[in-house]
């Protein structure tokens, strides 16, 4: 098997700011694998806040990455345990994980969504809007109109004018994500108000180790329901999360790939919790990985390809706010040019 791999630079079409950073940019490994004739894709982002970089993802990938695939391509869950056990950068295990489902469901002639059970159509997506000002992001929202649910990110001084903005001109479901930026004060001022306003849930309010925020917050007698998104990477995190909140996000960057996201869906779903599919700033590659799952999920955020200036893969659909898998063998997501040559061909 003959793996090769290459850095993307995904350009947003607009600064994406949150509590804790703001991008115009991100950087992606691309992973190609080729075997048997067919040439497979996956895609590797660096989880930036577990202190991954893209050059130590493609170092890794390029030092590694072909005694992880192993000789057999169709054993999946040997080459998952593998990957489970290095030490490697989570964003490399996520580009290899994908480029093998990519393989495995074209040598097979089906969508690997299909190979797992499940369906095309989504939940409905979210669309994420940044930290920004009142009138920025009252913008923002009316430069993205047509979905059923919009994600806020909040950790500013005026997180509650935002929200009222946003409902001033929208009955759009809201949901808000404060990447660790509240404290425990912070989340009782503004909770009565958030609740009155319709926001569904709260991702990650409070820093991973301030678990008696969170304990504290979980006992008030009116709350919103608590996801964790940077306090919950693999498998092994999920459990003492029953404790002391009420869902997880699940995004293959911090899995690992789609196998290791499968393994920690089913373990919420016997602890009670609820499941939110996740991205981070992606490509449709390595949004098509996460979307496979997504008929598993309860809420969906996969909108880090809808956030880019160019698309440097296609195949995903996007049908009222839902992402619709594409029903070609594999993730179904080939690079832009390639696809564009097809459609000519046809």
């Amino acid at each position: 098997m003959h793996l090769t791999v290459r850095t993307e630079r995904l350009r947003l079409a607009e600064t994406l700011a949150t509590a804790n950073w703001a991008a115009d940019s991100e950087d992606v490994a691309v992973v190609s694998i080729e075997h048997q004739g067919i040439t497979a894709y996956g895609e590797g982002v660096p989880a930036d806040f577990l202190g991954e970089s893209i050059d130590a993802v493609v170092a890794a990938l390029s030092a590694d990455g072909e005694d992880l695939l192993g000789d057999d391509p169709l054993a999946l869950e040997a080459a998952s345990r593998r990957l489970v056990a290095w030490d490697g950068p989570q964003g490399a295990k996520m580009a290899l994980d994908g480029a093998l489902h990519d393989w495995f469901g074209k040598h097979l002639g089906q969508p690997v969504w299909r190979l797992l059970g499940l369906g095309r159509v989504t939940p409905p997506t979210s669309f994420t809007i940044g930290l920004a000002s009142v009138d920025d992001t009252v913008a923002r929202l009316r430069r993205a109109p047509g979905f059923e649910v919009y994600k806020v990110k909040v950790g500013g001084p005026a997180d509650l004018e935002r929200l009222e903005a946003i409902r001033a001109v929208s009955d759009a479901r809201l949901r808000i994500d404060g990447n660790q930026g509240w404290t425990l004060e912070t989340a009782r001022e503004l909770t009565p108000r958030l609740l009155d306003l319709g926001v569904e849930f709260v991702e990650q309010p409070f820093p991973v180790d301030d678990r008696d925020s969170f304990l504290a917050y979980r006992a008030l007698p009116r709350r919103l329901p608590v996801l964790i998104d940077e306090g919950c990477t693999t498998l092994a995190t999920v459990a003492p999360i029953a404790g002391y909140a009420d869902g997880i996000v699940v995004k293959a960057a911090k899995s690992g790939g789609i196998r290791e996201a499968l393994r920690m869906i089913h373990a919420a779903r016997a602890l009670g919790l609820r499941v939110m599919l996740g991205c981070m700033v992606e490509s449709q590659l390595g949004i098509g990985q996460a979307a496979q799952l997504g008929q598993l999920a309860d809420h969906i955020d996969l909108d880090g390809h809808l956030l880019l200036r160019e698309q440097p893969f296609s195949g995903l659909g996007l049908r009222d706010g839902r992402l619709v898998l594409p029903d070609a063998p594999g993730l179904g997501v080939e690079p832009a040019a390639t696809a564009a040559k097809g459609r000519a061909a046809g």
